[in-house]
């Protein structure tokens, strides 16, 4: 299982360019990543939410529906986050961060898995719902 999580702020989303590999870099994603033994969806966010962005989350509710991967392996799950406190991502693992209105979500060219996900979040976000 791969999770994903949809950082909200002040209606806005936070989309992460990857930096490798190559085949994939400079494409858009949700920040996350693999769910390790004995670890719970939400753990596993609150985790990578901090190697990947130095940030503390809040783990909401899911966005969208379950989205195999490209090598039919794995699945994505991607839920809703908040930002505690005053942290504020740091890209320690990607190129380039990016907050996003509900009309940005096309300014980037998102990673295949993530699509739906937006075409799910982007009446949310339009309508200040999440």
């Amino acid at each position: 299982m791969i999770v994903g999580a949809a950082i909200i702020s002040a209606g806005r989303v936070l989309a992460c360019a990857r930096s490798a590999p190559p085949e994939v870099a400079g494409m858009w994603e949700f920040p996350g990543g693999k769910v390790e033994p004995g670890e719970t969806e939400q753990a596993a966010l609150v985790r990578e939410c901090a190697e990947e962005l130095a940030v503390r989350v809040e783990i909401g509710a899911r966005v969208g529906r379950d989205v195999r991967m490209a090598h039919g392996r794995s699945v994505l799950r991607v839920y809703t986050a908040r930002l505690l406190g005053t942290d504020r991502p740091q890209p320690l693992e990607h190129a380039e961060l990016r907050w996003l209105t509900a009309e940005e979500l096309d300014t980037v060219i998102w990673l295949p898995a993530d699509t739906p996900i937006v075409t799910a979040l982007r009446p949310l976000l339009a309508t200040g719902t999440v």
